[in-house]
């Protein structure tokens, strides 16, 4: 193919056909996805969903696989190299959300909802793998010229659901991964991220009445009070792109005369590499142990997942982005920029006073 070449000739415009034929169809999935939002690890019917239009599609599904029931790896064709699309579909709590609603106004008050436009990666991925295989298949390189394979991947949203898939060997072979997601501009992600720990706190007390026998109580509440506290101080001294987060997922009750037996806080520790998110991981659980020992109480730690630092593949990035300027991107109608222009009005900008 020359430089020359029209446009509806190029492997970027084919495939871009392929998709827009069959449009309904993924708008349907996408929507049957945001339909039923499930957090991490729980997405049994999304999983389903996509697993099922997948199979429907000549793929060869396995699923549960890595220890989780809701991931599964789909193939089609075979030999090297070995092409992965990976695709989530998990959904966060309390972000119940009408489609299409540029404000709040949430279908079930504190129900699960997609964020930042989860009901869209797996369905999309999908998209690229159906409409690759299409590719393939009409030029007679499916069978033989190498493996296009879909990854569902649970617990994007804090479960790391991949990381237990790369555990199990199941990118072992794998000679490319894709992977994308909503953004503010067409392009690439081309910058490190920052490695991440997340750990559960719960602390064990006493129990007693406040105002009765407040001294034979010993209060987990305020033993998760004071890790926060000390968590706090730990921030002066980590490295300037390191972060600590929390949130109090249990505090022990709802009635204020009674101390408190169990409070329990969970956070997640950031990092640009894995060593020294370990290492700040540590220290917040010598943090933890010195809350335990002020207030008497016990602490037990359970570990939850962790995430290795994203590293950049230029080579990829480059051939990516030789494809994306090809295609170019997407195409707003005024019907999208008003949509757009309410959802940022939205937005609290904090803009200096005049």
């Amino acid at each position: 193919m020359t430089a020359e070449a029209p446009l509806e000739e190029t492997p970027a415009a084919r495939i871009s056909a392929r998709i827009e034929a069959r449009r309904d169809r993924f708008i349907a999935l996408a929507d049957a996805v945001w339909d039923h939002p499930e957090t991490r690890f729980e997405e049994h019917v999304s999983s389903r969903l996509l697993a099922d239009a997948l199979e429907a599609e000549g793929f060869h599904v396995e699923r549960g696989v890595a220890g989780m029931e809701t991931a599964f790896v789909a193939s089609i064709g075979s030999g090297a190299p070995v092409i992965a699309l990976l695709g989530e579909f998990d959904a966060l709590t309390g972000l119940s959300q009408r489609g299409g609603a540029s404000a709040h106004e949430p279908l079930e008050p504190g129900g699960n909802g997609h964020g930042c436009g989860h009901n869209l990666l797996g369905t999309a991925a999908l998209a690229a793998a159906v409409a690759a295989r299409d590719d393939l298949r009409s030029r007679g390189r499916l069978e033989g010229a190498g493996t296009l394979r879909f990854y569902g991947c649970p617990g994007e949203e804090g479960g790391s659901g991949k990381t237990f898939m790369v555990r199990e060997g199941l990118f072992d072979d794998v000679d490319a991964a894709l992977t994308w997601h909503p953004m503010t501009f067409t392009g690439l992600f081309s910058t490190p991220t920052l490695a991440n720990i997340q750990a559960y706190f719960r602390f064990h007390g006493t129990a007693a009445h406040a105002a009765n026998s407040p001294h034979l109580g010993r209060s987990a509440l305020d033993a998760v009070e004071l890790m926060n506290v000390g968590a706090n101080y730990l921030r002066e001294h980590v490295p300037d792109q390191a972060r600590l987060h929390y949130a109090m997922t249990d505090s022990g009750g709802a009635s204020p005369n009674v101390v408190q037996s169990s409070a329990e806080v969970l956070y997640l520790v950031r990092a640009p590499t894995m060593s020294e998110t370990e290492e700040i991981y540590a220290r917040l659980q010598d943090v933890a142990r010195g809350a335990a020992l002020m207030t008497g109480t016990s602490v037990e730690v359970t570990f939850d997942k962790a995430c290795s630092s994203y590293l950049p593949n230029r080579t990829l990035e480059a051939l990516m982005f030789e494809q994306m300027q090809a295609l170019g991107a997407p195409a707003f109608d005024e019907g999208d920029q008003r949509y757009a222009r309410t959802i940022a009005d939205t937005i609290i900008w904090c803009a200096p006073p005049p």
